[in-house]
């Protein structure tokens, strides 16, 4: 779901620290194995060192979430920005996919399920994400590639 706020809104929030990033970054949950799968695919697949990838139990983190009215403590609270437009949910994934271009474009498919039934799958398995995947520590992951987009 696209967040509609003024590009850049965060900027002017005193509660949103000050930080720094990329024009793209995410925010995602660092003890969620599927987000340290996540954070993996996106070190992989990032030619150009686009993203910045920030934890969500970070203070910059917990604060952006909160500026773009999601609830840090919600499972299914995910964000992706770009050149200062958000994206949450099942689209901020798409938009990730677009961005690391190649096959990864290929996620725009999921734009012809209907915005509920996208809802539904992503809350699906966000809210069991544990579950499914574990957890882990993404900060103190091995992979050099995801330590360096990390926002720490």
């Amino acid at each position: 779901m696209r967040i509609h706020h003024d590009s850049f809104s965060y900027l002017q929030d005193a509660s949103v620290p000050p930080f720094e990033a990329s024009d793209v970054f995410t925010v995602m949950d660092s003890q969620c194995g599927l987000c340290a799968k996540g954070a993996a695919w996106i070190a992989r697949n990032d030619r150009q060192h686009a993203f910045t990838i920030i934890p969500v139990q970070s203070a910059v983190g917990t604060a952006l979430l909160s500026h773009y009215g999601l609830n840090p403590d919600d499972p299914a609270s995910w964000l992706y920005v770009e050149n200062g437009k958000a994206y949450a949910s099942l689209e901020a994934i798409i938009c990730a996919g677009v961005k690391l271009g190649g096959v990864w474009k290929g996620l725009m498919v999921l734009n012809i399920l209907p915005k509920p039934v996208q809802d539904f799958f992503y809350n699906l398995v966000a809210r069991n994400r544990y579950r499914f995947f574990g957890r882990t520590d993404m900060c103190s992951m091995p992979d050099p590639d995801v330590q360096t987009r990390l926002l720490k």
